[in-house]
């Protein structure tokens, strides 16, 4: 088995670990690179821009395996790892096991993936019953297999109207909606019952969105309006209440109807049919920025100091910060680009257009910005109207009344210390990709919103209700399937046996009963044999 690190453009090789005896010894063997990391006698890095060989000798003088080198050095070699292959390398022997487990490589990718958990735990050497990075990590993993196992369905009925909008507050368990009905609804998402309901706001509403501190809603009327967190209600937002100006506000300076709402930890974005997306101050609700575009903006998704958008049928990246557009893909389909999708870290970007097509892009960051495609799929025939993120599930609502799950695991680079901020290396996979994972069917009419979170897919369109999607029991429902399915097996092989003892009794009682006749037959022609016999001899 062999494992390649690398870091930038240099690179250390640690290759063939083979078993032995000792199966706690892994061999260094000598690999061949260009510009490559020495080791010095002390386990220091030198540089090298020949090419030579590197034996394990010259790595540390003595030293015959991994597990002789400085822990140090070990973990900067788990650092290159993936988290498949770092679960592979802990399997070798007890002290790997002890670094891989404890490594702090954990919490990076699971921040990578999922942002930091809803719940933090303490995670201190005081505490026994906490769980570490690796724990939370394997179970976050497991639990990416429930989208493929069986659900519940929740419908929610209150809207009178289609519903545009949903979003999933997951650490409050908690969801927003609204619709032509010019009314904002929030639900319990472990219930699926309505909690509240705002008044109507006059137009109807596009967008909605909320963290842990704000709820902000836009629509037709070309303004913001926003309820203010209150602690001491527990379910944050009191939209019954008539308008305090100390929780709630509206903002207008759009000239258009509102289509796309977003929040980050300072800044509020809005984007608008007047071809414009605003970025907010989130505590003094000024404008910092106006990014103008050349269509109707229909979508939007901020990432750090960046923000990324859909106006028309393009797809434009720009910086916040300076207010200039980093890069633009024109005619990025065929028709309006009406969804988009961003990734936790920002690096890739989802699409979905008129066309019926979703298109994946990657970020590349070098000397310039760039976004190329990498992937391309079809599973619709009409419109994405919207697009939903959790890794490693993007889930896709059309017109045509179906949900497209898809995972993307097998598009992206196995090896996350590759170039990935490297053009010229990135690969085109278009031609690779395979088909969605799955289809959810059952939706007669256009679906126009959805959302994924906490083990939940909700979505919502033009009849007016809001459905629930529930896997958070889909590995306990497949494991009782699959314990029932044995015991029917067993059932049936049991049955079987008995009906082949049953057979072979049955053909050694026939075979018994015939044996028996046929001696009483032979007993008869000898009996009559001998009489006659007898007979001649007294004749005679």
């Amino acid at each position: 088995m062999a494992f390649e690190c690398q870091k930038g453009i240099e690179s250390l090789r640690i290759c063939s670990i083979e078993p032995s005896k000792n199966r706690d010894s892994l061999t260094l063997e000598s690999e061949k690179r260009k510009p490559l990391h020495k080791l010095d006698a002390k386990g220091g890095i030198v540089n090298s821009k020949c090419e030579d060989l590197i034996t394990g000798n010259e790595v540390l003088p003595g030293c015959r395996s991994i597990t002789e080198l400085p822990p140090v050095l070990i973990s900067e070699i788990f650092n290159l790892l993936e988290p498949k292959e770092l679960g592979i390398v802990s399997c070798a022997c007890t002290l790997l096991y002890q670094i891989a487990s404890e490594h702090h490589v954990w919490k990076e990718f699971y921040c990578e993936r999922w942002g930091q958990p809803i719940l933090q735990p303490p995670f201190g050497a005081g505490y026994s019953d906490e769980k570490s990075w690796k724990e939370l990590f394997a179970e976050r993993e497991f639990r990416c297999k429930t989208f493929m196992g069986r659900y519940t369905i929740d419908m929610l009925y209150g809207h009178t109207e289609d519903v545009r909008a949903v979003f999933v507050l997951a650490s409050k368990k908690l969801v927003f909606t609204s619709s032509y009905d010019q009314i904002v609804r929030m639900w319990d998402l472990e219930e699926g019952l309505s909690i509240a309901s705002s008044e109507s706001l006059g137009c109807t509403i596009r967008a909605v969105v909320a963290d842990s501190r704000l709820l902000v809603a836009g629509g037709t009327g070309g303004f913001i309006h926003g309820w203010k967190a209150n602690d001491e209600n527990p379910h944050l937002f009191d939209l019954r209440a008539p308008q305090n100006e100390d929780m709630e506000f509206q903002v207008w300076e759009h000239g258009g109807p509102i289509t796309c709402l977003a929040l980050d930890f300072n800044r509020m974005y809005s984007g608008s049919w007047d071809m414009s997306i605003r970025v907010w101050d989130r505590s003094s609700l000024e404008c910092l920025k106006v990014l103008i575009h050349s269509d109707w903006v229909w979508n939007l998704a901020p990432h750090d100091t960046t923000v990324a958008s859909t106006a028309g049928s393009d797809l434009y990246v720009w910086d916040t910060n300076s207010g200039s557009k980093l890069a633009i893909i024109n005619n990025a389909h065929a028709g309006y680009t009406y969804s988009l999708a961003r990734s936790h870290t920002g690096k890739l970007l989802f699409t979905g257009g008129e066309d019926g097509a979703i298109h994946m892009f990657e970020i590349f960051e070098n000397a310039m910005y760039h976004v190329r495609r990498v992937a391309t799929w079809i599973p619709h025939l009409s419109a994405v109207y919207s697009l939903a993120f959790e890794f490693p599930w993007l889930v896709s609502a059309s017109s045509d009344g179906k949900l497209s799950l898809i995972d993307v695991r097998k598009l992206l680079r196995t090896n996350r210390n590759s170039a990935l901020n490297n053009s010229s290396k990135a690969v085109n996979l278009v031609d690779n990709v395979e088909p969605p994972q799955r289809m959810l069917h059952g939706f007669g009419s256009n679906l126009f919103a959805v959302y994924v979170g906490s083990n939940r897919i909700v979505c919502a369109g033009e009849e007016g209700l809001v459905r629930i999607w529930n896997f958070s029991q889909a590995l306990e429902i497949e494991q009782r399937v699959q314990a029932l399915r044995g015991l029917r097996l067993e059932n049936r092989m049991r049955r079987r046996n008995r009906q082949l003892e049953t057979n072979d009794k049955g053909r050694r009682g026939n075979q018994c009963s015939f044996t028996e006749k046929k001696n009483q037959i032979d007993g008869h022609r000898n009996s009559w044999n001998n009489r006659r016999k007898l007979v001649w001899k007294v004749k005679a």
